[in-house]
């Protein structure tokens, strides 16, 4: 799934280590419906081994007298009970406490809020790529909602929907003039539920009615295929799919006895972030030792060096060089693995700067009210290279074409552009634009055209291949 806007580019850009729980967010503008894999044994973080990162050189501020701070808290209730007494109105107090709470934590930085239940429930979803649905890809054209593709043994495929169907009721409800996200709630539900939905298929006279009973999908997070001798894997976010997907797509392509790809595309271009732990099986499944990431925070169990482990999967590709490519939609989970493979000269990296989020947040469960999200820590490259507010700079620049409706507006400059965003004092910052366009045909991608030329051998550059000193 290519993200082609900037304006979908204001998905979820968290990249979270959650208190128990690693966990990450990220909207889709597509969604995909699929089965969930079992958890890979990846490499652990050492939480006593050091962070090999630099001591941070921001001053600390002196710690306010506790009288301070309480009297501070005592003119938050004064105008809070007068909100509740003479405001025009009465107000929700419920709704004004989570509103102040909201304030507290967005005044910290651009990732650091409170998630209110319902909020903190979506992002359950989003983060193991598990729900309740049907097992259709969707999209629309022309405020008409149509099949992209039934996922192999799902509820839709088993029942014999087909790829360009037209969906047109959900349980006798007529879904012209529904927007995309709310047929897409619709078809999802309880597992165990049932819907029907009426299709109009080309070359069918009547209508066609499917009863689907709602199973546990898995969002696809990793899709494959070859461009000639060349495999290009596309990875879209870092949820709990993500490893499984990337290991099932090398070994699928480069186990048993026909001929293997010459080289291995791994796309992250628009890729938000997502999981700490699958950020570091990804990265792993290229390297076979070294540190992957260095995190370091305020207190010590959040400081951490996370290492890659030799295992069978990366001595299967060991010798296939290995391009990435990057531009100013990847970002958090995105940037550890491109940064890792970078430091490590375990791919040459291709297309336009990152994003630049370097910080780690951490979700905090507060029970029945939802959870909060906090920003714990920094993270480093293996070669202690911070990356906030900066990005990853790729090896080769390749710009993309952009339409002429999009130019100018194809460009973000990513986290520096963010109010409030974490600064380390001494560290310059992006102040120019990256592009975030991917066309959606492949032929027009000059990107990935210029990768799948430079492993064919039709384009040299002294940056390929990365070569390990």
């Amino acid at each position: 799934m290519r993200l082609n806007s900037v304006s979908t580019l204001a998905l979820a850009l968290a990249l979270l280590v959650p208190t128990g729980l690693s966990m990450a967010q990220e909207a889709q503008p597509a969604p995909a419906e699929q089965q969930a894999p079992a958890d890979p044994q990846a490499p652990a973080a050492d939480p006593a081994a050091p962070a090999e990162a630099p001591a941070d050189t921001q001053e600390q501020e002196k710690p306010r007298d506790p009288l301070e701070v309480y009297a501070d808290l005592n003119l938050f209730g004064e105008i809070f009970d007068r909100i509740r007494a003479e405001y025009v109105d009465a107000p929700d107090e419920q709704k004004l406490i989570r509103a102040a709470i909201q304030g507290m934590l967005t005044s910290l930085d651009p990732h650091s809020n409170y998630l209110p239940p319902a909020d903190y429930k979506d992002m359950g979803v989003d983060i193991s790529g598990e729900f309740g649905g049907l097992g259709i890809e969707v999209t629309m054209e022309e405020g008409i909602i149509k099949v992209v593709s039934p996922i192999d043994d799902t509820p839709a495929a088993k029942a014999g929907i087909l790829a360009n169907d037209l969906i047109v009721e959900l349980d006798g409800i007529q879904i012209q003039g529904m927007s995309l996200d709310d047929a897409v709630a619709k078809m999802r539900g309880p597992i165990g539920t049932t819907i029907k939905v009426t299709v109009v298929r080309e070359g069918v006279d009547k209508p066609l009615d499917f009863e689907l009973t709602r199973a546990t999908i898995a969002m696809r997070a990793v899709r494959s295929s070859l461009e000639g001798d060349v495999a290009v894997i596309r990875l879209s976010r870092f949820s709990e799919q993500a490893f499984v997907g990337i290991e099932k797509a090398i070994k699928d392509m480069f186990s048993g006895d026909g001929p293997k790809p010459k080289g291995i595309i791994l796309d992250l271009r628009n890729n938000p972030g997502g999981l700490v732990d699958q950020s570091v099986y990804v990265a792993d499944a290229f390297l076979k030792q070294g540190a992957v990431v260095l995190t370091r925070g305020r207190v010590p169990e959040e400081s951490a060096r996370y290492d890659a482990q030799p295992d069978a999967l990366d001595a299967l590709i060991a010798d296939v060089p290995l391009v990435v490519l990057i531009n100013g939609g990847s970002a958090s989970a995105s940037e550890i693995v491109a940064g890792a493979l970078q430091d490590h000269k375990r791919a040459t990296l291709v297309g336009t700067r990152s994003f630049g989020k370097g910080s780690v947040q951490s979700i905090i469960s507060l029970g029945p009210d939802g959870a909060m999200r906090l920003t714990t820590a920094r993270y480093y490259t293996p070669n202690n290279r911070s990356i906030q507010a900066l990005g990853i700079t790729p090896d080769i620049e390749v710009l993309q074409e952009v339409p002429e409706e999009l130019k100018g507006r194809d460009e973000i400059i990513g986290e520096a552009g963010l109010a409030g965003h974490i600064k380390i004092e001494g560290q310059e910052e992006t102040t120019v634009g990256s592009s975030v366009y991917v066309p959606p045909d492949k032929a027009d991608d000059t990107q990935l055209q210029y990768a799948i030329r430079l492993i064919d051998g039709a384009e040299t550059n002294p940056a390929f291949p990365a070569k390990a000193e």
